[in-house]
């Protein structure tokens, strides 16, 4: 159980701390009109990082049963899927360093009640299939995914919800100082690097777990 919420915990943060667009606008969205505007925002993206964790924790089940008896070698792929999203991340971070990009910030017009932010959130995000790849390959990758226990696979869910959550809530809640810090060029590449070493992470553990 603390396994499966810790892991849950670790794949939320590595997909939620890299700094882009959906994060400048929950902090725009918290600096225009009020905390609670940001925070509805905030949930919205973390309500979706929780069903595509859950999908990806239902359907990868179903799939890693069928696929039982190439486990192994179904491991390393999973593995070399996480760290080929773990080298994508580095270079975006890195050729966006270099080419000293300026995201503009998305304008959140017509958000400025809770409600309204979190329905374009939650929309925003789940229009991203990269996600629902990134949390596949990590059920796929489980030791267990053949057989999960449901309660773990709830833990896991959890865990990457609560990660999300919490770090959408400090960008909403931060403030302009640490908002600032987070969306400015040196913030951008500190959250890539450490999302990608956090992936890249998740990639070697799922190679030893074999």
């Amino acid at each position: 159980m603390t396994g499966a919420f810790l892991a849950g915990l670790l794949a939320g943060y590595g997909v939620a701390v890299p700094v882009g667009a959906i994060a400048i606008l929950i902090l725009g969205l918290s600096a225009r009109h009020g905390f609670r505007v940001g925070v509805a925002a905030a949930l919205a993206v973390a309500t979706a990082d929780g069903l595509y964790a859950a999908l990806a924790t239902l359907g990868g089940a179903g799939l890693a049963r069928v696929l039982a008896p190439v486990a192994g070698p179904l491991r390393v792929v999973a593995a070399l899927v996480l760290l080929g999203i773990a080298a994508h991340g580095l270079w975006r971070t890195w050729s966006g360093r270099r080419a000293r990009e300026v995201t503009e910030t998305p304008s959140g017009r017509g958000l400025h009640t809770p409600g309204r932010a979190y329905a374009a959130l939650l929309g925003l995000t789940l229009l991203n299939p990269a996600t629902v790849l990134y949390f596949a390959a990590l059920v796929l990758g489980r030791r267990d995914a053949a057989d999960p226990d449901p309660t773990a696979a709830a833990w896991f869910v959890t865990g990457a919800f609560l990660a999300s959550a919490s770090w959408q809530l400090l960008v909403a809640g931060g403030g302009s100082m640490v908002g600032r810090v987070l969306a400015g060029p040196r913030g951008r590449l500190v959250t890539g690097l450490v999302s990608s070493a956090l992936i890249a992470a998740l990639a070697a553990a799922t190679l030893l777990s074999g």
